[in-house]
């Protein structure tokens, strides 16, 4: 089934045109005071959806209130298209070891044709960033995790305090993720809000995300991703990478952010890659229609990331970075130099495009420019508060 025609049956579905089977979690047993062990009620409601061959799809539904339930583990292929949608709370077991030693706290596998509507999920991450930041030897960590799922619609979903990555998509075709909310600490490590890896034609809509790391970070493989409407801040702002930490690695293409908003966020539009030989590529990126409000570093690609600076040959990367355009891009830097291209030696860095791009300091200042390895450049803008190309310049 085609994406678009997928969706159309969802929205069919919402009006009431078509009536699904329903499986209330309740009626499975499970209880509805965030006190009692709700797994298995879920896990049953699952089998019996996933089970059902009505023709007409299935529900499982989610009534108001709180319901604690460990890692769990819901797998396909199903039978017809399964809709999860919820009015309560999802929360975590304690202690983090109820979840945290299996990767995963919520786990969609292998399933077509599913959408997760409504709710609030929280992972009670607290305990689990404060064993991590003490050093100690602590649980994997818990994620919401959709892998080799196609046909995906989340949609009003609220994700609190996630242990680790709040909302993974890993090997997905054709995934909307609308109107989510993500919400985490500052300093909360590790909770990137949306990590998008291996996927192909995911969209990002509508979604608000403040977390501690990337409000949405991109991973190997990942093609004709757009993001449109997203508010991210604070956090680490939306992030291809880190990429070639490994030699053979797929590459990212196709990817689209637009009409976006960051806000106090310590990077706005970044590419990472690790300083070592790789054979993988990013190209193909639009920027578009893009506010920085106190961000300290609004543009910035990193080629030289290599912590401890340990097994990074030559520091130079073999991530070939090409066609990358930045089209009205406006608004406040909180740091002097607005934009970096620090790209690698051995590939630098081509086709970078600036048109309309409009950075301040302090509200007054324009913000300055550093350059480092670009091959090329098509187009610059030289506006008020555009700082001029220092084309192979030196911090």
């Amino acid at each position: 089934m085609g994406k678009c025609t997928y969706f159309i049956s969802i929205i069919v579905s919402l009006l009431g045109i078509v009536e699904a089977v329903t499986y209330n979690v309740i009626h499975f047993g499970a209880k509805p005071d965030g006190k009692t062990d709700a797994t298995l009620a879920f896990l049953a409601a699952w089998t019996s959806a996933c089970s059902s061959s009505s023709g007409w799809g299935s529900t499982i539904y989610v009534p108001m209130g709180v319901y604690m339930i460990k890692a769990a583990e819901f797998r396909g292929p199903c039978n017809d298209r399964i809709d999860v949608r919820i009015d309560g709370t999802l929360v975590a077991a304690p202690p983090i070891e109820a979840s945290g030693n299996s990767g995963y706290w919520i786990l969609f596998i292998k399933v077509d044709r599913l959408s997760v509507i409504g709710g609030t999920l929280d992972a009670k991450g607290a305990s689990f960033w404060e064993c991590r930041n003490s050093g100690q030897n602590c649980p994997t960590g818990a994620r919401i995790t959709f892998n080799w799922a196609n046909d995906v619609l989340i949609d009003g979903l609220t994700s609190i305090n996630s242990q680790q990555m709040h909302l993974v998509i890993n090997s997905c075709n054709n995934v909307m993720v609308h109107n989510v909310k993500i919400i985490a600490p500052e300093l909360s490590p590790n909770t990137d809000g949306i990590h998008v890896q291996s996927s192909t034609g995911v969209i990002i809509t509508e979604s608000e995300i403040q977390t501690g790391d990337d409000c949405i970070s991109i991973g190997p493989g990942t093609t004709n991703l757009l993001m449109d409407n997203i508010q991210c801040g604070p956090g680490h702002g939306v992030s291809i990478g880190s990429l070639g930490r490994n030699f053979n690695e797929v590459g990212v293409q196709n990817v689209t952010l637009r009409n976006s908003i960051f806000s106090g966020s310590e990077n706005g539009l970044r590419i990472k890659t690790w300083a070592r030989p790789s054979n993988g590529f990013v190209r193909n990126i639009q920027y578009q229609n893009i506010v920085m409000n106190n961000v300290e570093n609004p543009i910035i690609i990193d080629q030289n990331y290599c912590p401890n600076n340990l097994s990074c040959p030559a520091q130079s990367s073999g991530i070939k970075i090409e066609e990358v355009r930045y089209e009205n891009i406006k608004g406040t830097s909180a740091t002097q130099v607005g934009m970096i291209f620090d790209c690698s030696p051995s590939n630098p860095c081509s086709g970078i495009t600036l048109q309309d791009v409009q950075l301040t300091y302090m509200n007054t200042t324009k913000a300055l420019s550093f350059c480092n390895n670009i091959g090329a450049s098509t187009k610059s803008s030289s506006k008020r508060g555009v700082h001029n190309w220092f084309i192979g310049a030196r911090r």
